[in-house]
């Protein structure tokens, strides 16, 4: 199941990143915190840096730099409107997605309803 779920988390990890962003503007390590607060715990923080400067280049996103007491200027990401537009996209394509795959026979929930 692992293999799968890395796969599945590659086409959604935008998404999601963008949607910890729009409650609040974060930095990298804090972005990855969140997900594994929420459960991504297998998610390392060079996939996070990468997908960050995906977003950055694709205009997702505005940075600011602000000092950090250790090391150089932390950058500090917020969704911008062309980020909230593309995140709503996100939603509607997955509300799509989630609806179509809710309708699929599933095996498991196939079994138990013959077994009851």
């Amino acid at each position: 199941m692992a293999k799968q779920m890395t796969e599945m988390l590659k086409g959604t990890l935008e998404g999601i990143v963008l949607a910890i962003l729009s409650e609040q503007p974060a930095y990298g390590y804090e972005i990855t915190a969140r997900l594994r607060d929420q459960g991504f715990t297998d998610i390392v923080e060079g996939t996070v840096y990468a997908l960050l400067i995906r977003i950055e280049q694709r205009g997702f996103v505005d940075v600011t730099k602000v000092p950090s007491e250790k090391g150089p200027p932390r950058k500090v990401y917020s969704l911008n409107a062309a980020g909230t537009e593309y995140l709503d996209e996100f939603w509607r394509s997955w509300a799509f997605l989630a609806d179509r795959i809710g309708r699929l026979p599933r095996h498991d929930r196939d079994q138990k309803e013959e077994g009851s």
